[in-house]
C-alpha cells in the first residue's frame, strides 16, 4: 500500500502527487505515475460523488466525516470559479465548442472520451447514451448539481431510463424496459421486477471545459436532443 502527498508541482494545471514509499510523481488527472520508479503504473479508479453535505447525509445518514476543525466552512477557490483565469498555466488546447469555464462531466471508457455539459443537463437531467461501446446513464441532481454516471446494462440488457415526477430530495428513475423504480442517487432498484438490482457506477470527472479538453483534445461533446 502506498500513501500520497502533494508535490507542489503542476502538469497542465493539474495537481501532481508523490508517494512516500518511492517518491514517484503521479498525475491526479491521469491517476498514473509519470516519473520515478513507479512510472507507468496506474491507480485503480473509485467513483466518488461531489455533492452537498445535506444531500449526502440524506442519502447516507451513517456517514463518518474527517474532522478538519472548521476547515469545511470556506472555499479559497470561490473567486477563481467566477473569473476568466484558465488555471495557473493557461489552456493549451483552445476549443470554442464551449466557454472555457463551463462545467462538464467527463467520461473515459476504452479509449473514448465524452463530455456532458452541465448547462443542458439542468433541463435534461437524465441522458441515456454510450461511450466507448458501453451503455451509460448520466444523471444530474439539479439543485446541488450532483452528477453521476452509471453503466445502464443489467443482465445483458441496456435499460432506458426516465425521471419520475415528485421525487423531491430523493429523485427516482424508471426504466422503460421493465417498469422498475430506481433511486437516482444510489442506482438501486427499489420496486418492480428488478428490485434489489444495482447499477454499477462509472468513473467520471467533474471539470472545467478547458481542463477536460486540454487532457482529452479528441473528446466528443454531448449534444442535447433538439440542439
Amino acid at each position: 500500500m502506498h500513501t500520497f502527498g502533494v508535490s507542489g508541482k503542476l502538469i497542465m494545471n493539474v495537481l501532481v502527487m508523490y508517494d512516500h514509499q518511492t517518491r514517484s510523481l503521479w498525475s491526479q488527472f491521469l491517476g498514473q505515475a509519470v516519473k520515478g520508479p513507479m512510472r507507468g503504473v496506474k491507480l485503480d479508479l473509485i467513483p466518488v460523488t461531489q455533492t452537498s453535505w445535506a444531500l449526502w447525509m440524506d442519502t447516507h445518514p451513517d456517514t463518518l466525516v474527517l474532522d478538519k476543525k472548521g476547515g469545511y466552512r470556506g472555499d479559497s477557490y470561490r473567486f477563481y470559479y467566477r473569473d476568466a483565469e484558465k488555471g495557473v498555466l493557461g489552456e493549451s488546447n483552445e476549443d470554442d465548442r464551449l466557454a472555457p469555464k463551463d462545467l462538464v462531466v467527463g467520461v473515459s471508457l476504452d479509449g473514448d472520451t465524452k463530455a456532458y455539459p452541465l448547462a443542458p443537463l439542468r433541463s435534461e437531467p437524465v441522458v441515456n447514451d454510450s461511450v466507448g461501446g458501453h451503455d451509460v446513464l448520466v444523471f444530474l441532481e439539479t439543485n446541488t448539481e450532483t452528477a453521476l454516471v452509471y453503466d445502464r446494462g443489467v443482465n445483458g440488457v441496456a435499460l432506458t431510463f426516465r425521471l419520475l415526477p415528485g421525487g423531491g430530495a430523493r429523485p427516482l428513475l424508471m426504466d422503460e424496459n421493465t417498469g422498475s423504480t430506481w433511486m437516482a442517487l444510489t442506482g438501486l432498484a427499489i420496486d418492480g421486477p428488478l428490485k434489489g438490482a444495482a447499477l454499477e457506477r462509472v468513473a467520471s470527472h467533474l471539470s472545467f471545459w478547458f481542463a477536460w479538453n486540454d487532457w482529452n483534445p479528441a473528446t466528443a461533446l454531448y449534444q442535447p436532443s433538439g440542439a
